[in-house]
């Protein structure tokens, strides 16, 4: 890559092509702290939807002193505005093969406006008259309609039970970006509380040698008479935090749940706070409930 495609890159990110992406990644196993390679190379992975996308994002983090300007930078109109364009390329043919005829263009009718609208008001206050309506009894209607609904859920469950598991990973987006949204600020620290490389612990073969009593009692000695010489030193008092901590305890777990804090935890394999989290979140959006109980069969299917 030459120096005038990465200025190119710089100014405008959210061109970067696959073939670039690869490009970039080169650049950062020679400069790691590059950090502005680094938005490139995730806004990269990203358009292509990579599975080394959720990795990328954890080692940017890693890289990064202030991750609050990597979460704005991932929670951006600019570096999700790829699926938008996207969209836009796959309906360009439909929408170009559209026809115009003269009749579809409206015409300027505003001198008609006033009156068209006057009445339509006189007729909506005819047809809003309460007396005009009856109450709606009670029929069969609502019994199929109910019927209906369990068909659907009975069938959702028979097509999740037959899926491999492939096809399992693929339906919980196993794999996939994840996509942080500019409340989710607690999901993505917690993603990356989880992930955090673990320490090695090595053993030490060789313990240390016990000093000489005589060497140990000198060196008491030694502070006894430092401490007897010199002033008490006062501690200093601790500062007292501004912020209140009442209300930061107030906030209930369920206010924290997402949708993608519960996809970090299937990805981590922790399929116990996964399943926990959907019903949180089937709870706290009931419309979704039938959706959240499709995740939560997937997982028990994945588990077995």
């Amino acid at each position: 890559m030459t120096s005038q495609e990465l200025t190119d890159l710089l100014q405008i990110p959210q061109l970067v092509s696959p073939k670039q992406t690869y490009m970039l990644r080169d650049i950062l196993d020679e400069f790691p702290y590059f950090q502005s390679a680094r938005a490139m190379f995730l806004k990269g992975l990203k358009n292509t939807e990579s599975f080394k996308y959720n990795q990328a994002l954890k080692v940017t983090a890693a890289y990064t002193s202030d991750r609050s300007i990597l979460f704005d930078f991932i929670t951006s109109d600019t570096f999700n505005q790829n699926e938008i364009s996207q969209y836009i390329k796959q309906n360009a043919d439909y929408i170009n093969g559209l026809e115009v005829l003269m009749e579809d263009i409206s015409v300027d009718t505003t001198g008609d406006v006033d009156q068209t609208l006057k009445q339509h008001i006189e007729d909506t206050v005819v047809i809003l008259d309460p007396d005009l309506f009856q109450p709606k009894k009670d029929d069969a209607g609502t019994e199929n309609s109910e019927l209906k609904e369990e068909e659907e859920i009975n069938k959702k469950t028979v097509s999740i039970s037959n899926l491999d598991k492939k096809e399992i990973e693929s339906f919980l987006n196993i794999g996939k970006p994840f996509q942080f949204a500019k409340t989710e600020t607690h999901s993505f620290n917690e993603w990356l509380n989880i992930s955090k490389f673990k320490p090695i612990k090595r053993e030490i073969e060789d313990s240390p040698k016990e000093e000489p009593n005589l060497e140990r009692a000198k060196k008491f000695e030694l502070i006894d008479k430092f401490i007897s010489k010199n002033p008490k030193l006062e501690a200093k008092k601790a500062k007292t935090s501004s912020h209140n901590i009442a209300k930061a305890q107030m906030i209930q777990p369920e206010a924290l749940m997402t949708e993608t804090l519960a996809r970090i935890y299937v990805e981590q394999k922790n399929y116990k706070k996964a399943i926990q989290s959907y019903k949180i979140l089937s709870l706290k959006y009931p419309e979704k409930s039938g959706f959240f109980a499709d995740q939560i069969k997937a997982i028990h299917k994945l588990q077995e």
